[in-house]
């Protein structure tokens, strides 16, 4: 994109806010990513912490990953440094590997935003002449207080896209014209809004206005790239995030008719985000359910009247409703099968809660626990402590024991 034409108000130069007028500390960051850092300027290259690592700690908050940028090329990052593995085909980038399973993701510096990932919209040209400067760098990046760089050897933020001035602000802007960006990018949409819902930050206004009458391009977005999406808002704090994907209309292009569903009915997007609500809190306590467990629970206002009011096979009908549905995310055809085995189990849970009678047989399922975990979840407002399960709420729903469960056989 023309770089005029995208950010004609800022000045080539950079804003460098030196230390002590920002709060960075190396003690917040984590030792290998210093390490490499270090390492790379002794080298001769320029290396940046960068991305949400650089916003997270301006605001006193702990990153939750760390990533670097630098001027090295990846074939040039593998020669210097021995646990690094290059990957990528569009575009390489360096995964240097520390004990633990622990990987830091080094990346160049790149100026086309058409390149900027895997299934972007328009041509990637020659990954080689992707390369670029801090400055091209930071304008293909998204939102302005995402494109700061943090240099730990001059102990200075640089911006170069008006970051610092919108974190002060509290605003999520993008970067350049919003109507070309989200037009390059639908995803952009979505990225905007998350960051919005999990800052608690306001969304700049030119940016905002492009949102509305960019929205409907997500439906053109394939498939694989919202499963991705998705995938990261159920991994970390839920529901502000659907909150505002349901307030911007959002939720269809996601979720098909299911997404409609959920925007139409305030009751049953109710119904989701007091169970989200309870999801997250459980989660940043350290209680983490498996990605099918999410899928179920996220679905499990939409599934439960279905399943309760719908004779018949039980898997037929979520299977009939599911591709009725025509959502847009491209979810795996085993994932789609294990949350379906989980809200089935699960309604069959709830219901012998009312009535007292449950198929025990449904213990030998190899997803019954997963629907244990959802049920007490769902029925106590908290994740299940050690050896509490589905039959510890049935025992306290039934206490006399006539319809208690046999004890499995060994």
């Amino acid at each position: 994109m023309d770089e005029q034409h995208t950010a004609p108000e800022r000045p080539a130069e950079p804003v460098i806010l030196e230390r002590p007028g920002h709060p960075i500390s190396h003690k917040d960051i984590d030792p290998d990513v210093l390490k490499i850092l270090f390492r790379l300027h002794r080298l001769g290259f320029i290396a940046y912490l960068t991305g949400g690592a650089v916003r997270d700690l301006m605001l006193g908050k702990p990153p939750k990953d760390f990533d670097v940028v630098t001027d090295a090329r990846p074939g040039q990052i593998k020669k210097r440094f021995a646990n690094a593995l290059v990957i990528g085909k569009r575009f390489r980038l360096a995964h240097i590997h520390f004990k633990d399973g622990k990987i830091i993701e080094v990346s160049t510096f790149r100026k086309d935003p058409e390149a900027e990932e895997e299934g972007a919209t328009l041509p990637v040209p020659d990954p080689k002449s992707a390369y670029g400067t801090p400055r091209e760098d930071a304008f293909r990046r998204d939102i302005t207080i995402n494109a700061l760089f943090y240099d730990p050897v001059i102990l200075s933020v640089i911006d170069y896209v008006g970051g610092l001035e919108d974190l002060a602000q509290r605003k999520v802007r993008i970067i350049g014209d919003p109507a070309e960006r989200f037009s390059e990018d639908p995803v952009r949409v979505w990225r905007v809004l998350r960051h919005a819902a999990r800052l608690g930050f306001e969304i700049e206004g030119a940016t905002e206005r492009a949102l509305h009458s960019h929205k409907h391009l997500l439906a053109t977005c394939p498939g694989a790239r919202l499963y991705e999406e998705l995938n990261k808002d159920l991994a970390y704090e839920t529901r502000p995030v659907f909150e505002i994907l349901r307030r911007y209309g959002i939720f269809k292009y996601i979720l098909g008719r299911i997404g409609e569903d959920y925007e139409a009915d305030s009751g049953m997007f109710a119904r989701l985000s007091s169970l989200l609500e309870i999801e997250d809190r459980a989660k940043s306590q350290g209680f983490l359910l498996s990605l099918e467990e999410m899928y179920a629970l996220v679905l499990w206002p939409w599934a439960e009247p279905l399943l309760a009011g719908s004779p018949g096979d039980p898997n037929q009908v979520l299977k009939n409703a599911y591709l009725g549905a025509q959502i847009k995310t491209t979810i795996p055809r085993s994932l789609r099968a294990d949350f379906s085995q989980i809200l089935i189990i699960l309604r069959n849970m709830k219901r012998a809660l009312r009535t007292g009678h449950m198929r025990w047989s449904m213990r030998e399922r190899s997803h019954y626990g997963q629907a244990s975990r959802l049920c007490f979840l769902i029925e106590k407002g908290r994740p299940p402590q050690e050896r509490e399960s589905f039959e510890s709420l049935f025992r306290e729903a039934f206490p006399s024991g006539t319809k208690w469960p046999r004890p499995r056989r060994r």
